[in-house]
């Protein structure tokens, strides 16, 4: 989301996806923005398409004909065709495991995916504290996640002191691949696909806002809102509810997912540099990737849905 002036020239290089099992342990003007529907067209170019494959599974046990299943996300194999930088991950919640693309740990900038990282470690550490944040302070941590708003991140950013922002969350998390990208420029993090998926969980059990504000802030991640469309983008804010949430079936939206997506278009590669963000209480699924800005932002975000479809599957409801 941070201005820049575009340089339109294309860099592209199509990366293969494999799938691997590890443990889990601003479009706006210049920098960030799309709505995803139909899965991403092949691009202009002749680049083969992404193919995620799967290791041998035990197979799954047929349910009882009165058994309830439960739709939910899984891993699995996943084909998309991008002309650039592509990778995901998916954490399981139950089990802690991670699967992904084999170039799970290889990174990309957060852009303003890290925004619900900004808001939970300013509540966490004011509770902390023993304070209570400000009515104004609470309507910048809502924006900066419901509406990306850049000005209201960089608040928070520079109240937590700046780097040390994302060096607590390197080590409260657990993340192992991210590192500041520029000293002074939350957008530039460079976090890995394993590494998005694990600040996801942090966030969502609880440990990045603390027990005081995780539920809301997860609140506020279900409440993201806005289109791709150029009416919801502005220069330091955009509409940010799509990707990874449009390629999910009602059933599982109504189960309860948190979003919060990272888009900018940088004339500096002349990609745009995207990423998608999705938590629920059963899983957290990353999609990272880099393209030519040509192809807009509804590229990124139909790439992001598309994996998610293709995870979706059905497994027999378990009573505890």
């Amino acid at each position: 989301m941070r201005p820049r002036v575009i340089m339109w020239f294309t860099i592209a290089a199509v990366v293969l996806g494999g799938f691997v099992l590890v443990p889990a342990a601003f479009a706006r003007l210049g920098r960030d923005a799309p709505d995803a529907a139909p899965a991403p067209a092949a691009s202009p170019s002749t680049s083969p398409s992404v193919v995620a494959t799967t290791p041998p599974q035990k197979p799954t046990p047929s349910p009882r004909s009165d058994a309830k299943n439960r739709t939910t996300l899984a891993a699995g194999p996943v084909e998309v065709d991008v002309d650039g930088f592509f990778g995901w991950a998916l954490l399981d919640r139950a089990t802690g495991k991670i699967a992904g693309s084999k170039n799970i740990s290889a990174t990309n900038s957060t852009e303003s995916m890290i925004k619900i990282w900004l808001v939970s470690d300013y509540l966490r550490r004011a509770a902390e504290r023993g304070e209570k944040p400000s009515a104004e302070r609470l309507a910048q941590a809502s924006t900066a996640i419901r509406d990306s708003n850049d000005d209201a991140a960089q608040s928070l950013y520079v109240a937590g002191g700046g780097d040390p922002v994302v060096t607590r969350m390197i080590s409260i998390c657990g993340l192992t691949d991210t590192k500041i990208g520029r000293s002074g420029w939350w957008s530039y993090t460079q976090m890995s696909p394993r590494d998005a998926v694990r600040l996801g969980d942090c966030v969502k059990n609880g440990t990045a806002a603390g027990p005081q504000w995780t539920g809301w802030v997860l609140n506020e991640m279900a409440r993201v809102r806005g289109t791709t469309a150029d009416k919801d983008q502005h220069e330091k804010s955009g509409g940010g509810r799509w990707g990874i949430i449009d390629g999910l079936p009602d059933e599982i939206v109504k189960q309860g997912v948190g979003i919060k997506n990272g888009w900018t278009r940088i004339g500096a590669d002349g990609m745009w540099h995207l990423n998608c963000l999705a938590v629920a209480d059963d899983w957290v699924l990353a999609v990272m990737t880099r393209y030519p800005i040509e192809y807009g932002l509804d590229y990124g975000a139909n790439v992001c849905a598309s994996v998610a479809r293709q995870l979706v599957t059905q497994t027999p409801e378990t009573k505890g």
